[in-house]
């Protein structure tokens, strides 16, 4: 049960003959793979290396990279995730945020045409894939318009000695939908098969795009979509690196199921809740793995 075989993949250009399996992607694995998505695989390598270049960068300029909400900025190395760090930009959708983080960074103007080109790909490709969803259900395609996207771009830096240790601890991700472009070189993503409980190993697909729920898709979805438990595990001692658009949700309305997905069968089951306070509730509880959504429920009041 270790290979790729099991997740999902996606034809992003056969959507409509392929809505069926979108939406069962979404709810009983909570993940899956895209293939002929938009950004080409020349963007995507001239990422990949303006990242590793961001990622080498000195502590001192990379913690120029300050949070705009919680843990939106640069996240050195920890006692729990030693082996990680990430730099964040909050806002992907908005010109003047992705600049603002190349300026902290002192990106280079080679460096700062790659990141507004990816950044302006994989947002427009989050809200196209958000329209696909909703179409899927049967709901209006406008859905998530103007929803916040934050990027994260995360390395691990795996050495001989963290062989079998986790990269990064079991969590869910908290917003709607994560696209992430992985490491085609490196393996150990692991994601929860939701039916046995056991962790699967995604495998890397050269060229293909991973979307991942997130704990404001069940919420949005009714119950229906699975937010997926997932971790990163050291497979062998090298540096793994990945980037992640996050869409998250609308920045000050809350998110609550459409009419459509709640009636007498399917009660509402979590409270309309802001994707902000949900993240505060996250934090503060150190529920990172979905459990928070039971703090939701309208029988709490």
């Amino acid at each position: 049960m270790g290979s790729t075989s099991c997740t999902p993949v996606i034809d992003l250009q056969n959507i409509p003959s392929q809505s069926d399996e979108l939406i069962l992607a979404c709810e009983q694995w909570g993940c899956f793979r895209i293939i002929n998505h938009p950004i080409p695989a020349t963007l995507m390598s001239e990422m990949k290396t303006v990242v590793r270049s961001l990622l080498d960068l000195p502590p001192e300029i990379k913690r120029r990279n300050t949070d705009v909400i919680a843990g939106s900025g640069y996240v050195a190395p920890t006692k729990i995730n030693p082996l990680y760090e990430g730099l964040g930009l909050y806002d992907v959708g908005s010109t003047e945020a992705v600049l603002e983080f190349c300026s902290q960074l002192d990106a280079s103007p080679p460096e700062r045409d790659t990141i507004l080109r990816y950044s302006q790909a994989v947002h427009d490709l989050a809200m196209e894939l958000g329209s696909k969803i909703a179409e899927s259900m049967g709901l209006g395609k406008d859905l998530f318009k103007g929803w916040t996207c934050q990027f994260r771009i995360n390395k691990y830096s795996f050495t001989p000695a963290s062989v079998g240790s986790s990269g990064v601890q079991i969590h869910t991700d908290s917003g709607f939908l994560t696209i992430l472009q992985d490491d085609e070189n490196v393996g150990g993503l692991e994601v929860m098969d939701k039916k046995s409980g056991e962790f699967v190993s995604v495998d890397p697909m050269p060229g293909a795009l991973l979307v991942n729920l997130g704990d404001i898709a069940t919420v949005w979805s009714n119950g229906r979509f699975y937010n997926v438990k997932h971790r990163v595990q050291c497979k062998e001692a090298t540096t793994r690196l990945s980037i992640a658009l996050f869409m998250l949700g609308p920045k000050e309305a809350a998110v609550e199921a459409p009419p459509k997905l709640v009636d007498t069968e399917h009660p509402r089951l979590y409270d309309p809740v802001v994707f902000e306070e949900y993240r505060k509730l996250r934090l503060s509880t150190g529920m990172r793995a979905g459990e928070a959504l039971s703090l939701l429920s309208p029988s709490k009041h």
